[in-house]
């Protein structure tokens, strides 16, 4: 089974819950760390949780790269059809239907998450990005026609600066994403007004979906 390739922490969902938020810490967290998070936003969903298998000075990645923004290319692509693979696995051996299938990354794992939709448009119904970046010009060209995105970035983000999440937000509508582009005045960590409409985002999201082996829309929100 893929979900013995590697450490993830997989939370219950409430019985008739059909929706799985796939969650994807930052550089140096683990599987328990959008634990809380993922069940303050989400509250009812399953909860799937993997670590990130690189290691950099001793702290956990999803993917590697050379230097802070600058990707090891080769290897993101790689991670991200590894972990969509695992994701497919993983959700089929513990019952979870894809069609309730959301993300919630945040840093390296904002970017893993784009990355995985790039490898493997149909895998998301919806994803929330924090601080996340595109430091680079994919090279697939996806078809992410309705694929809801809400990206939280920070207008004082050192790590992830504001033009990358612009970037991103530009690379995903240009392939058909509805992307909603929510911005705070801190820094790297999201702030409370955006993980509170991050709550009712995914809220939104989760109404939309159906259940196991229906079909729903994908549109969800606007832009602000």
């Amino acid at each position: 089974m893929a979900a013995n390739d590697r450490p993830y922490r997989l939370e219950p969902a409430s019985e008739t819950d059909p929706t799985t938020l796939l969650l994807a810490h930052g550089t140096g967290g683990d599987e328990h760390d959008l634990v809380p998070l993922g069940a303050r936003l989400a509250p009812g969903a399953a909860l799937l949780s993997p670590r990130g298998t690189v290691r950099e000075g001793g702290a956990n990645r999803f993917f590697a790269r050379h230097a802070e923004g600058v990707f090891d290319v080769a290897d993101l692509d790689a991670r991200a059809q590894e972990l969509a693979t695992w994701v497919r696995e993983a959700c089929a051996a513990h019952d979870r239907p894809l069609e309730g299938l959301l993300g919630l990354g945040f840093s390296n794992g904002a970017n893993i998450l784009w990355a995985v939709a790039a490898h493997d448009p149909t895998l998301l119904r919806g994803a929330v990005l924090l601080a996340p970046m595109l430091p680079l010009t994919p090279a697939q060209q996806p078809d992410l026609d309705g694929l809801p995105v809400l990206i939280g970035a920070g207008r004082a983000d050192p790590i992830a600066p504001p033009d990358q999440a612009e970037a991103l937000a530009a690379w995903l509508r240009d392939r058909g994403a509805q992307v909603e582009l929510r911005w705070h005045e801190g820094g790297h960590q999201p702030g409370a007004a955006v993980l509170d409409h991050a709550q009712r985002w995914l809220a939104e999201a989760r109404a939309g979906l159906p259940a196991a082996g229906g079909a729903a829309s994908r549109r969800v929100g606007g832009e602000a």
